[in-house]
């Protein structure tokens, strides 16, 4: 018996009792739709958040004020211990090997005016190097210099967000606009950075250079001269991270004099580290995930077999009649395995179908970023595929060894 003539009696066999056929593929259709679904969300998930990590910079190290015991009664955050200065800066950038940029930054809301427009944001003091470290790019303009830094020149750059509610589509290069009643030149218009974790809009911003942001919109700290609320820094490719964060950490105790034994009065937050372990609990997420669709899938195989064994018991005067018309235990085996096999790709196919528009779904309702891997469906498909040879041969083994005498006399 060939292939081609197996299919077709398969095909006859599952249209005759086409309600059970349906009431069997539904475990395969649930695992498969299972796995399509769970991992588009998982992969969707991983992906969106490398897209914002990948916002924050690469190789960062974030250095604030203020120590935090992650595991134990003690908090303290930024705000109880001195803050940073731009001599702290300067010294991490001249005495720390292995770095590829820093920036001291200062943070605060305002009020922007251009043309008569108003709109609230989060105005960003930095340094020049600031750009570097955040890896984040210009679309139009130029990034201020050192000397602008130092001598708190009143120039601005803007995100997309800020730049599209001031001037709409045309260019704000050169326009001027006021940051508390100061007037500041437009001189570059930032790369868009989407969404941050926290879901809070990263274009919705405008840089400014440090001193100025001290001495003319954020104010400093009476007690520090030249202070920043944090430091970043971007260790250079190729240099170790804990390495780097080791002698940043050496630094600023003897610079903020502080005692061997005692707590740090900084915190230093290693972004590579958060990757890291954020990656680990996406890919244990992803595995989870898999194996509770796999466990569908196997349960549609149980259910695969229990048909098959009622349908050879069903058949058994028609398996007796074939074997004595010259059919072969391997005719016989072939048939019901070939059933058993269209039966679960079918639900493969069908839950396919299902599970890509559950993930579109899901995507459009939720708001839930996802990513649809065809190598995946092809997986599904597959394990589909290997579901109904596995759990379908036993039942056609069984009924390629019947006596053909007994079947034949089988009521």
């Amino acid at each position: 018996m060939n292939l081609a003539i197996a299919i077709q009696i398969a095909w006859l066999a599952l249209r005759i009792n086409i309600l059970r056929s349906l009431l069997a593929m539904l475990g395969i259709i649930i695992g498969v739709a299972s796995v399509i679904i769970m991992v588009s969300i998982s992969t969707g998930a991983k992906q969106e958040v490398g897209r914002l990590i990948q916002g924050l910079g690469t190789n960062l190290l974030v250095i604030s004020p203020g120590s935090s015991d992650m595991g134990g009664g003690r908090q303290s955050g930024t705000g109880t211990a001195p803050p940073f200065s731009d001599a702290d800066t300067l010294a991490l950038r001249q005495q720390i090997s292995g770095v590829a940029a820093v920036s001291g930054t200062m943070r605060g809301s305002v009020t922007v005016v251009a043309s008569g427009i108003n709109w609230s944001t989060t105005a960003y003091g930095v340094n020049e190097e600031y750009l570097e470290v955040r890896d984040w790019g210009i679309t139009d303009g130029r990034n201020f210099s050192a000397a602008e830094v130092r001598s708190g020149g009143k120039v601005v750059m803007l995100g997309r967000t800020v730049a599209k509610q001031l001037f709409n589509d045309n260019s704000p290069l050169g326009s001027q606009i006021r940051i508390k009643d100061i007037p500041f030149q437009v001189i570059a218009v930032l790369d868009s950075k989407g969404q941050s974790a926290m879901g809070n809009d990263n274009d919705d911003v405008l840089i400014i250079p440090v001193t100025t942001a001290r001495k003319r919109v954020l104010g400093g700290n009476n007690t520090v001269p030249n202070s920043v609320q944090t430091i970043m820094l971007e260790v250079a490719q190729n240099e170790s991270m804990s390495d780097v964060q080791q002698e940043v950490e050496n630094l600023l105790r003897q610079r903020r004099n502080v005692r061997s034994g005692s707590k740090d009065d900084f915190s230093v937050r290693n972004l590579a580290e958060f990757i890291k372990a954020r990656t680990a609990t996406q890919n244990t997420l992803s595995v989870l995930l898999a194996s509770t669709a796999m466990i569908s899938l196997l349960v549609g195989g149980i259910g695969i077999m229990n048909i098959m064994l009622v349908s050879v018991t069903e058949r058994t005067r028609e398996i007796g009649l074939r074997i004595a018309i010259g059919a072969r235990q391997q005719d016989i085996r072939n048939q019901f395995l070939v059933e058993s096999v269209t039966l679960c790709l079918l639900g493969g196919f069908i839950g396919l179908l299902l599970g890509v528009l559950g993930s579109l779904g899901i995507s459009f309702l939720g708001q839930w970023p996802i990513a649809i891997d065809f190598n995946i469906a092809f997986i599904a498909l597959g394990s589909s595929a290997f579901v109904g040879i596995f759990f379908g041969f036993f039942p056609a083994q069984r009924a390629a060894r019947m006596n053909p005498i007994d079947a034949l006399r089988y009521e």
